[in-house]
């Protein structure tokens, strides 16, 4: 009795013993299962990280020591075919080098390089006036161009409103593309525009409110210049009405202004109420009596004066305070202003538009249909001597106003045929 009870304990004892040591097993295998799932977690985790955050550089380095030996390794790589046996086909094109590859590969998507910036496509901004001549009076101290520049000629353009004499000046400017620029300033309240495939199409500029004899008309120049001034192949810059023609053709005027010396401001003293009367003795000291001049509206400027004109507050802020009618800006600012400030011989002190004020008056003569001759046009062209680089010339005049749209079909029919356009 007594051994069956102590082999009954005996049972129990191996029965809790297997039980125990199962329930340690498995403790053991839930940990081993907790510490494997860790790791296996922060492996990937720094896989992740590392692929993402890890340099390409850094990666090239970890892993050039494998790619060098398997660079170095020639015992895998398969036996040369036999020459005999190399098709065309089997010939891999040459890598090209970086010279032969096309520049577009090199060119960083949506690149605008120097174009827009050196010629703007558009004409049309919203600068005001102050920031408009502080971006054009901005001026390059390299003085070699990264570029091909040809030196272009302005034609400016204040109108009223548009151009009446546009089929002419298409003439003009017909085959010289690359020579010129357009720039018309009309009235804020013409609403026009030019039809596509003319010359003059999308070359307006902002525009403003522009009233004969007051400052505003300065205040216009100073705006078509200074759109013009944007354009740094620009070199000459000639103000017109739309009143004006051109007295030669495109290569004599262009020729004749490129390889002048000077710039083109009528300007003299003219005693009297038209000329020294205007002068307002507010202006002193800065501007004094003798120092007052007077001269047409109409000018040509090289860029050098145009960037002078543009840059002025001084002089321009006098004018605006001081000369009001009957003193008025248009024919008194420019004068006055670059004969105080320009070194002797910088200007001819006259102007290349021919008028004529034979009539008398404060307006110069309009010219109608019937006033238009070739004989007339002849002696505008060179009725006259005058000096032009230092030497005698009978070409004073390059352009003339005023005519009238009454007077377009005779000119188209005698001007191309004068001028050889």
């Amino acid at each position: 009795m007594k051994k069956d009870q102590q082999q009954e304990e005996q049972q129990q004892f191996i029965q809790y013993a297997k039980h125990h040591i199962s329930q340690r097993y498995l403790q053991n295998l839930i940990i081993y299962f907790l510490f494997f799932g860790s790791g296996l977690v922060i492996g990937l985790t720094l896989s992740f990280y590392l692929r993402i955050d890890v340099p390409q550089s850094l990666q090239i380095k970890q892993f050039s020591s494998s790619d060098d030996d398997s660079a170095n390794s020639t015992t895998n790589l398969p036996p040369p075919f036999p020459e005999d046996d190399v098709s065309e086909a089997a010939v891999s094109p040459p890598c090209p080098t970086i010279e032969q590859l096309p520049a577009q590969l090199f060119v960083p998507r949506g690149r605008l390089g120097l174009k827009e910036f050196l010629e703007p496509s558009n004409l049309m901004h919203d600068m005001t006036d102050e920031e408009l001549l502080w971006r054009a009076s901005m001026m390059p101290r390299v003085q070699q161009h990264p570029f091909i520049r040809i030196p272009k000629v302005a034609f400016m353009f204040l109108a009223k409103t548009n151009l009446p004499l546009a089929p002419l000046w298409e003439l003009f400017f017909r085959g010289h593309q690359g020579k010129y620029s357009i720039y018309v300033h009309s009235q804020p309240f013409w609403n026009g525009s030019f039809p596509p495939g003319s010359v003059f199409h999308g070359r307006s500029i902002p525009s403003k409110k522009v009233e004969w004899g007051k400052f505003n008309m300065i205040e216009a120049e100073r705006r078509l210049l200074g759109n013009a001034m944007l354009d740094f192949s620009n070199q000459r810059f000639v103000l017109l009405s739309e009143s004006c023609i051109p007295l030669f053709n495109f290569e004599t005027i262009y020729s004749h202004l490129i390889n002048s010396t000077t710039s083109f401001v009528e300007s003299y003293d003219l005693p009297g109420p038209v000329g020294r009367g205007r002068y307002d003795k507010h202006m002193r000291p800065l501007v004094t009596l003798d120092e007052w001049r007077k001269g047409a509206q109409w000018f040509e400027m090289d860029r050098g004066v145009a960037m002078e004109v543009i840059i002025d507050h001084l002089y321009a802020n006098l004018f605006k305070k001081y000369c009001k009618p009957a003193c008025y800006s248009d024919e008194h600012y420019l004068p006055t202003f670059l004969t105080k400030t320009l070194p002797p011989g910088r200007n001819s002190n006259r102007t290349l538009t021919w008028v004529d004020w034979s009539l008398g008056g404060p307006h110069p003569r309009k010219f109608l249909r019937m006033d238009i001759t070739p004989q007339m046009l002849n002696r505008m062209r060179t009725g006259s001597i005058c000096v032009y680089n230092g030497r005698p010339t009978n070409i004073c005049h390059l352009f003339a106003r005023k005519f009238t749209t009454s007077a377009l079909d005779r000119l188209i029919r005698f001007v191309p045929r004068i001028m050889n356009f």
